[in-house]
């Protein structure tokens, strides 16, 4: 099974399992790591912001229009910031790293 990496408010990396075809968003919420994605995935907050490590980020494929411009409403953005609720994971990922933001703010959801 493929395993992903959260790097906690704290500095601190904590390796998951990371099935295949499930978000980040619900890869977070399966293992109790404090990601809130107030929308429930719905493309409709940027409470499920991820900062994609910079060697992952690349591998992504390009956000839409709409993931954008919801990221324009995220707390700490960072050039390699995405919505966890559309990283979903494959077997291309293993291994990926994602940073959680210093904090987030919920507008829109």
């Amino acid at each position: 099974m493929p395993k992903m990496v959260f790097v906690e408010r704290n500095g601190v990396p904590r390796e998951v399992d990371a099935p295949n075809g499930l978000s980040v968003l619900e890869i977070a919420h399966k293992h109790g790591v404090d990601i809130e994605g107030a929308c429930e995935g719905s493309l409709a907050c940027s409470t499920c912001h991820v900062i994609v490590d910079a060697a992952w980020f690349p591998k992504l494929a390009k956000p839409t229009e709409d993931e954008e411009d919801m990221l324009d409403l995220a707390f700490d953005l960072q050039e390699t910031s995405r919505l966890g609720c559309q990283l979903i994971m494959t077997d291309a990922l293993d291994g990926l790293v994602v940073k959680l933001p210093s904090g987030t703010k919920n507008a829109g959801g």
